[in-house]
């Protein structure tokens, strides 16, 4: 029969195990180590002003997903006020009514935001050009002029517009400078020449991140546009690029803050950083994902933190298949030495492992006498666990006795696979010997001790529960060493002697 359906079988679990895994982590930001840390910026907005004794209407643009910054939650505090979150040509803003409000007003907006990996983000679609662009005289000569010798000493969009704000700096500026000053805000003005230019360009605004900082306010930047691609340029320094600590807070050139039936309104910011861990951080960031919400993330606390044991089964598995084919160890039972490291998880390794010796020691005694009875094997594996739940409870309550809270978790043992072990072990004895069992049950406890320590590992409990991909990709293993016809390590004592005799 070809193997080549198998080999295949065997690539596609490894393919899409490893796209899966590389894809979780770098497009949902699930870190390959446990314990990392994840940045968060928690931002307050407080919106004040004062109510002209009717109805009032305010609308607050908001942040959005950009690079370097996710948008993680967000709440708001508005006492009588009805509140929306509106979108506008991919622009989002929060929108207070009211029907009737009098006087000084404070309306108070949050944002959980995590700080990413930024990428450089392209636009399809650039703003359109401000066509219908007005200068009075002496005005139109002047931006005529700066505009002409920018020109000359650019290549591009962008170095055209970092030598239009040089032509402002107080080193190089000169009358025509000076004189549009006068009349116009800086921003306004390098967009204004900017368009005259046909260069497309438009003012955001930023908000410079900075810990504990109280009352801050938004800074206008540059965002100009040539094929296809954005940059953000500083208008006071001409510096290209987004500071990695700027928060671009309204984006898309409209205004921040517009108050009807208000006067005297302003708009200042307040920010805190924190850490957390990245697990939780990835949680909230995508809480409402769709592909993220079919996967085991989506279930509640308890049925995650049960997976989060399951997933670890296929690495002691792995464990045992190593250890039985490659090595050729004998265990009582194949899958046994599993469910026992399971049970060492819940009881730590030493305490589980003078438990297990307890009650499969004591137990093989009690199944001694029951051989003699000569029952039959249902009745007979019956009463081994019933003496093996009577065990382990006269264990637990000396141990209560005694003060050894650590030997209560003795009740975390399967018992019914404790039973068949028992059983096991006990026909092993008559049919093979002591010698035997104890090789068998020396297998069993060096499997069982290995496999805990796998799955004991923080790293692989990571790995196993944030990475499911992972899983297919442990499939693809055991597929391949169950293909393995080759000797064992243990099998070479066979040829020993022929050592002997060269």
């Amino acid at each position: 029969m070809s193997r080549v359906p198998f080999y295949l079988l065997v690539g596609a679990l490894l393919v899409i195990g490893i796209i899966l895994t590389i894809f979780r982590h770098f497009h949902y930001d699930v870190p390959f180590m446990p314990g990392e840390q994840r940045q968060i910026w928690e931002v307050e907005a407080q919106v004040n002003f004062d109510a002209e004794n009717g109805p009032v209407r305010i609308d607050l643009a908001l942040p959005s997903n950009q690079p370097g910054f996710r948008l993680l939650t967000e709440n708001t505090a508005s006492s009588g006020f009805g509140l929306s979150y509106l979108r506008d040509d991919k622009a989002r803003h929060a929108q207070w009514a009211i029907r009737q409000a009098n006087g000084p007003q404070q309306l108070y907006y949050s944002a959980q935001l995590l700080v990413t990996d930024g990428e450089e983000e392209f636009l399809a679609e650039p703003p359109a050009l401000q066509r219908d662009i007005g200068w009075e005289r002496p005005y139109d000569t002047a931006a005529r002029e700066v505009i002409d010798q920018a020109h000359e000493r650019s290549a591009d969009a962008f170095t055209f517009t970092r030598e239009l704000i040089k032509e402002f700096t107080d080193q190089r500026q000169g009358e025509n400078a000076r004189l549009l000053l006068s009349q116009y805000e800086r921003p306004v003005l390098l967009t204004r020449l900017l368009n005259q230019a046909n260069v497309h360009a438009r003012i955001v605004n930023g908000l410079r991140l900075e810990d504990g900082r109280r009352r801050q306010s938004l800074t206008p930047w540059l965002q100009v546009f040539e094929n296809e691609k954005w940059v953000l340029i500083n208008p006071r320094t001409g510096e290209q690029g987004k500071p990695d600590d700027l928060l671009l807070w309204e984006r898309h050139g409209n205004a921040v803050l517009e108050v009807q039936g208000g006067s005297d309104s302003r708009v200042s910011f307040s920010m805190l950083r924190h850490n957390e861990p990245a697990s939780v951080a990835v949680r909230n960031q995508f809480a409402d994902d769709t592909l993220l919400n079919f996967s085991i993330h989506s279930l509640p606390i308890e049925e995650q933190a049960l997976f989060k044991t399951i997933l670890l089964i296929p690495i002691g598995a792995l464990v045992v298949v190593l250890l039985r084919v490659l090595v050729g160890l004998e265990t009582s039972g194949t899958f046994m030495p599993v469910l026992i490291a399971l049970a060492f998880i819940q009881t730590t390794l030493i305490t589980g492992l003078v438990g297990f010796l307890l009650v499969v020691a004591v137990g093989l005694v009690i199944r001694s006498y029951l051989s003699r009875l000569n029952l039959l094997l249902v009745a007979r594996v019956s009463a081994v666990i019933i003496t093996v739940i009577a065990i382990i409870s006269l264990f637990s309550v000396m141990a209560y006795r005694f003060g050894l809270n650590a030997g209560l978790t003795i009740t975390f043992f399967p018992m019914i696979i404790l039973s068949w072990t028992i059983e096991r072990m006990s026909i092993l004895w008559e049919e093979e010997g002591p010698k035997e069992v104890l090789k068998q049950g020396f297998g069993s406890l060096l499997t069982a001790v290995l496999a805990y320590l796998a799955m004991n590992n923080p790293w692989v409990r990571h790995i196993t529960f944030n990475f499911l991909g992972v899983q297919l990709i442990l499939m693809a293993m055991i597929l391949l060493l169950g293909n393995y016809t080759g000797y064992r390590l243990l099998e070479l004592r066979r040829f020993q002697p022929l050592a002997k005799d060269d």
